[in-house]
């Protein structure tokens, strides 16, 4: 492990090489089947030829430029984000946290606009995850990430996902601002929020004049078999919303969507960004959106995903003290615990799988939106692998290991 580097992430004992498709090679040899997908981003796997031919394509034309200038690539994906989705108008950025807070800065400043600046507050929910910039961990508000940085944000608080009383009266507040929800949670432990739920802060920010802002960073780009998570109900829209990771199919990309309305405060010269949707990003972004948005692309996501959650149920029912249950909304699937996740994650890698942490002692499978059920099921025989080599390791006596 390189002393050069800042010791800020706790890397697995693998250094890749290439990938191809749901498949991850190591430079010692190793091929692991990979449910990471460098969590949720490489939304059509690795190098997928498509990707291949528009970076390749757009880099010997141009990289990049300021954002003084017209960049066609920007107006074409634009086009396309708006037409599928409730927005009029998209910001560009280089990642998840930076949509983030764009949104968070669009709110605020809509209220400000329309004459009302003390409404600064964001409301969000435990579990959640936003990024990690400073706006962004403040509106997630996980105590470790925010440990040792200063004070908190004003103006940021988080609730119970099940705690509706205590969530009506803080959007009932004179300085709300705005709510800001992960439809599906990822990091949060893969927990899927109902129709009902989402419906009902829908309705009490239309009652307050409150913004709802999706962070669809995860859940969005067809990983659960809508384009967006949110359009599994009608009618449930936000005025926001970030996105990213799949939108650049693995190339650093990230946009925040909102109506005329959320973005009316959104001027000249208070927001920007350096790279933020430059031409190599826009031409890779705008070949990814092509795919993912295909009906083919998702309806192999809600086929596959039935088929892989069925199965990982049954595992489940034959290994009840290793797990728990299967949760999750199309290929953002977590499967919870009763053995440690971080140790589960290790066993599997010896067994050719890689999958990630989550939230409520979770392993998520974030794979590829065009996995097949072939490479589903082979996830499964190797997860039941570990399983097995998890429940064998717990019966062995600690002195006797030793």
């Amino acid at each position: 492990m390189s002393n050069e580097l800042m010791a800020v992430y706790n890397r697995a004992p693998v250094e890749v090489e290439r990938g191809e498709g749901a498949w991850l090679h190591a430079a010692d040899g190793r091929v692991f089947l990979d449910l990471v997908q460098g969590i949720a981003t490489n939304g059509l796997g690795h190098t997928h030829p498509a990707l291949v031919s528009a970076l390749t394509a757009q880099a010997g034309k141009l990289w990049h430029v300021s954002n003084i200038f017209r960049i066609p690539g920007q107006e074409e994906l634009a086009r396309k984000l708006t037409q599928n989705s409730f927005a009029d108008v998209v910001f560009f950025g280089n990642s998840g946290s930076e949509a983030v807070e764009c949104a968070l800065k669009a709110a605020r400043r809509y209220h400000s606009v329309n004459g009302a600046p003390e409404r600064i507050d964001i409301f969000g929910f435990a579990g959640s995850f936003h990024g990690r910039t400073y706006a962004a961990v403040n509106a997630s508000g996980n105590p470790s990430y925010l440990d040792g940085f200063g004070p908190c944000l004003p103006g940021y608080e988080q609730f119970l996902v099940d705690d509706m009383d205590a969530i009506e009266a803080a959007i009932h507040r004179p300085t709300a601002a705005a709510v800001i929800v992960e439809p599906v949670q990822g990091e949060g432990g893969a927990r899927a929020l109902d129709e009902a739920w989402l419906r009902r802060v829908r309705e009490l920010c239309d009652e307050t004049g409150t913004l709802l802002i999706f962070d669809e960073v995860q859940c969005g780009m067809g990983r659960t078999g809508k384009l967006f998570a949110h359009q599994w109900f009608e009618g449930v829209e936000p005025d926001l919303m970030a996105v990213a990771k799949a939108l650049g199919g693995g190339f650093p990309v990230g946009a925040c969507l909102a109506s005329a309305k959320a973005a009316q405060g959104m001027i000249v010269g208070v927001h920007g960004s350096t790279f933020g949707g430059n031409p190599l990003a826009m031409a890779v972004a705008g070949a990814a959106f092509d795919i993912i948005a295909a009906e083919e692309t998702l309806a192999n996501v809600r086929d596959v995903s039935a088929h892989l959650k069925a199965a990982l149920s049954e595992l489940v029912a034959r290994y009840p003290d290793i797990a728990v249950d299967v949760r999750g909304k199309g290929l953002l699937v977590g499967v919870k615990l009763v053995t440690n996740n971080r140790e589960m994650m290790a066993i599997a890698r010896d067994h050719g799988l890689l999958i990630a942490g989550g939230g409520e002692n979770c392993v998520r499978m974030l794979p590829s939106l065009l996995l097949t059920r072939e490479e589903a099921d082979e996830a499964v025989v190797r997860l039941e692998a570990t399983f097995a080599a998890t429940r064998t390791k717990a019966a062995v006596p600690a002195d006797a290991a030793a």
